[in-house]
C-alpha cells in the first residue's frame, strides 16, 4: 500500500469513548436514523454540517467485486474505519486525504473492542464526518453489522447499509464450486465456526443433512472438530469437501478432499485464515468448473511444481 494506515491510541480512544453520551433506545432514535438513511446522501448530510455513517461491504477481496456504490464512497469519506478482512487493494481505492482507522480482529487480537469501535464512529458523526465503516464481504453475514447499526440507531446517528459480495458466493464461485446445483444441492446454509462463547456448538444433525451445501465462516481453527461431529451426525467420511484461503485474490488458494482428509490436507498445505471451509457433493464439480486457478493453487495441486 501507498499509505501505512495510522495507530489509533490509546488516549484517542478515551477522547471518543468520553464524547459518546448514551441516549435512551426507543422508536424516535431508531426512526430519525431509518428516514435519514433513506432520504439523504452524503451531499446533503455534508451541506447541513451533519454527520453519516456508511456500513458498506468490501466483499471477499477483489476490488472489482465492489459495488458501484462502494466504490463511489470510498471516495467520498472523510475518515475510513476498515476491518482486518479489507483487501489492501480495497484500501486503495480510498479518498487519499482521507483518516484511516484500523480496527481489525484477528485471533486473539483485536486492535479495538467492539465497544471502541462503536463509540468511534459515534463520536466521528457528532463531528460532522462522513464515516466509511468498511468491513469484509457483506456487513450483515457474520461481520456484526446488525450489532453495529443497532448501536448507531441507539444514538440518534443517521446511517446506511451497503451490501458487499459475500465471502462464501466470492469463495465458491472462484473455487469453480456453485453453491447450489439441482443435481446436488438444493439448500446452502452459512454458519460460523466461531462463535461469540468461543464454543463451536452449532445444529449438526441440521447441517449434516444431504442435498444442501454449507458453508462454514471462520472455521479453520476447528476444521477437525467440524468435520469429525459432520460424520458423527450422518455424513460418510467420503462426503465431498473444500477450503479455500484468501479467495478471489491472486494468492487465492484451494485444497479438496473429504470429510475425513480435508483436515489433513489443509494442514499440510498450511492454509490459514481468511479461510471458508465447504462441505457438499458441489464440491465433486471442482475438477470441471474451475475457473481461476493461481499460482499459489498450481503449487497445492502439483507439488512437484515447486521443484521445476
Amino acid at each position: 500500500m501507498a499509505r501505512k494506515p495510522e495507530t489509533f491510541v490509546t488516549a484517542a480512544i478515551e477522547r471518543a469513548q468520553r464524547a459518546v453520551p448514551r441516549v435512551k433506545a426507543g422508536a424516535e432514535g431508531q426512526g430519525r436514523s431509518r428516514r435519514r438513511g433513506a432520504a439523504d446522501d452524503a451531499e446533503g448530510l455534508a451541506a447541513r454540517k451533519e454527520g453519516f455513517v456508511y456500513l458498506v461491504g468490501a466483499g471477499p477481496g477483489d476490488p472489482e467485486l465492489l459495488t458501484l456504490k462502494a466504490a463511489r464512497l470510498l471516495q467520498r469519506a472523510d475518515v475510513c474505519v476498515y476491518d482486518h478482512l479489507v483487501s489492501n487493494d480495497v484500501l486503495a481505492l480510498v479518498r487519499r486525504s482521507a483518516e484511516l482507522i484500523y480496527a481489525g480482529k484477528e485471533k486473539s487480537n483485536h486492535a479495538l473492542p467492539q465497544e471502541d469501535i462503536n463509540a468511534i464512529m459515534v463520536a466521528l458523526a457528532r463531528k460532522g464526518k462522513r464515516v466509511l465503516r468498511l468491513k469484509g464481504g457483506d456487513p450483515f453475514i457474520f461481520g456484526r453489522g446488525g450489532e453495529e447499526m443497532q448501536f448507531l440507531a441507539e444514538h440518534g446517528i443517521p446511517f446506511e447499509v451497503v451490501p458487499g459480495v459475500t465471502s462464501a458466493s466470492g469463495a465458491s464461485t472462484y473455487a469453480g464450486i456453485p453453491l447450489t446445483h439441482r443435481d446436488y444441492a438444493q439448500a446452502c446454509v452459512f454458519v460460523t465456526g466461531h462463535l461469540k462463547s468461543g464454543s463451536c456448538e452449532l445444529d449438526w444433525e441440521m447441517l449434516a443433512r444431504r442435498g444442501q451445501t454449507v458453508v462454514i465462516y471462520m472455521g479453520m481453527g476447528q476444521i477437525e472438530e467440524i468435520c469429525g461431529e459432520l460424520k458423527a451426525h450422518g455424513l460418510p467420511g467420503d462426503w465431498p469437501a473444500a477450503a479455500v484461503e484468501r479467495a478471489t485474490t491472486p494468492k487465492q488458494r484451494v485444497v479438496t478432499g473429504t470429510l475425513t482428509t480435508l483436515p489433513g490436507r489443509a494442514a499440510h498445505a498450511a492454509l490459514k485464515p481468511p479461510a471458508l471451509i465447504i462441505v457438499g457433493e458441489v464440491v465433486k464439480l471442482r475438477g470441471e468448473l474451475g475457473w481461476f486457478d493461481t499460482d499459489a493453487e498450481q503449487l497445492i495441486t502439483h507439488p512437484e511444481a515447486a521443484h521445476a
